[in-house]
Order: structure tokens, then C-alpha cells, then sequence
């Protein structure tokens, strides 16, 4: 006499990793991947951010001044104004810095150092003008 067959149960299981790094077993089907955006955020998009960061952290006094800020992160007091210095550029090509395109090969379009001199304008009319002949070079 053979006994029948124990019922069996069956469902699909995928691993996830927790924030600790451990990894835990999640019932159903695995996410699909999402793809990744090609390209690199350009420095300057970066920079800009970071300018904008900085200015935060220390209008919520969480840094002292400038100099910490340098002192923390490692960089000359020099490169950091240079960074804060893209906050004297219009809102609007502020703006545009942070929304750049991704790069998906060479170089970036544009640079810090590109923005300079428009940063050193006061009048934002001529920032603006200058940041159209900057943006004609770099548009296809």
C-alpha cells in the first residue's frame, strides 16, 4: 500500500538586500530593472547643486562660514568661493545649469570655468546675453 502524495505548494521567492546589507527573501515575482539613464551629469550641474547646498547649510548655521566648509570637504577656501560663486548668476541660468543635459561621451559642453566671467557680471541682462553665446556653442 503506498500512501498518497503530500500535497505540494509552490511560489516564487527573489532575494532583496536590506539597508544593512543582509539579504531577505521576498515573496513573488522579482521587480523588472528600470534602466539606467546613459550619460553623466555634467560637473558643472554638480557644482551648482553643491553651491546651493552650501549656501542651505550655512544659512541653517549647521557650518560656520566658508572656511569650514573648505576645511571639511578637504578643498582650498579659494575652489570654494569659486564654487559659491555661481549662486551670483541669474535664477534662470541657474536654472538651465541644473537641468544640462546628460553627457553620453567627450567632454562636458560646458564648464565652471566657462562661467566665470558671466558670474562676475552684476547686471543679469549681460549674464543672460552671455549665457545665450555660451549655450549657441554648445547646441547642436
Amino acid at each position: 500500500m503506498t500512501s498518497p502524495a503530500a500535497p505540494r505548494i509552490e511560489f516564487k521567492v527573489h532575494f532583496q538586500a536590506t539597508r544593512r546589507g543582509k539579504k531577505k527573501a521576498v515573496v513573488g515575482d522579482k521587480p523588472a530593472k528600470t534602466a539606467a539613464p546613459l550619460g553623466s551629469i555634467p560637473r558643472v550641474t554638480r557644482l551648482m547643486a553643491l553651491a546651493i547646498r552650501f549656501e542651505q547649510l550655512i544659512r541653517d548655521e549647521e557650518v560656520r562660514d566658508l572656511a569650514e566648509i573648505a576645511r571639511l570637504g578637504q578643498v582650498t577656501r579659494a575652489r570654494v568661493t569659486q564654487i559659491m560663486n555661481l549662486l551670483h548668476l541669474a535664477p534662470d541660468i541657474q536654472e538651465a545649469i541644473l537641468f544640462l543635459p546628460r553627457v553620453e561621451e567627450g567632454r562636458d559642453p560646458v564648464t565652471e570655468r566657462d562661467l566665470r566671467p558671466v558670474a562676475a557680471l552684476v547686471d543679469w541682462r549681460k549674464q543672460r546675453a552671455a549665457w545665450r553665446e555660451i549655450f549657441r556653442t554648445i547646441t547642436p
